[in-house]
This record gives C-alpha cells, structure tokens and sequence, in this order.
C-alpha cells in the first residue's frame, strides 16, 4: 500500500503587533521564573542549591537577552515591570 503525502499548508506569518505582544509576555515570565528561582534558591539544600544557582543563571541571562530585543523594537521596558498577564488560568507577575 502506497502512502500518500499531504503538503504542509502555509504558516500564517504573526503580525509585528502579535510577535510585540509574545515578547512581552515571555518577558514577564521570565522575570516571573526568576524571582521564583531566586525564592527557591533561599530554602534550597545540598544538591538544589547548585540547581538553583543554574537556573537562576539561565533566566538571567534569558531575560537580559529579551529585554536587549524588546529596546531594539523600540518597546519600553519599564512599562513591561508593571504589566501582568495571565498564564494557564493564573495571574502571573
């Protein structure tokens, strides 16, 4: 039996005012991850503390990178430290 092939249908490019409003968002939940990790990292024993110091890391260095795209746009990244949204039902930031 031959199988039969089906060509992927075209991606719907984001428009520049969706790609603006996901980097805000990724932002924030960064910032969020963060500040959680850094919590985490304050009560962490033994082997989470190295974790911990990783993560905290990682998500600098996300955010940091983020926030140099979000100035290159031309967004203002103060406005972002008083934004929330909402992720999976949660009122996160």
């Amino acid at each position: 039996m031959q199988e039969e092939y089906r060509r992927e249908e075209k991606i719907i490019e984001k428009t520049e005012m969706e790609k603006e409003m996901e980097l805000i968002k990724s932002i924030i939940k960064t910032r969020e991850e963060l500040k959680s990790n850094n919590k985490n990292f304050e009560f962490a024993k033994e082997e989470l503390i190295d974790y911990y110091t990783y993560q905290i890391k990682a998500n600098q260095a996300k955010l940091d990178y983020l926030i140099k795209l979000a100035k290159a746009r031309g967004i203002e990244v103060d406005m972002i430290n008083n934004k929330k949204y909402t992720f999976l039902g949660e009122e996160v930031g």
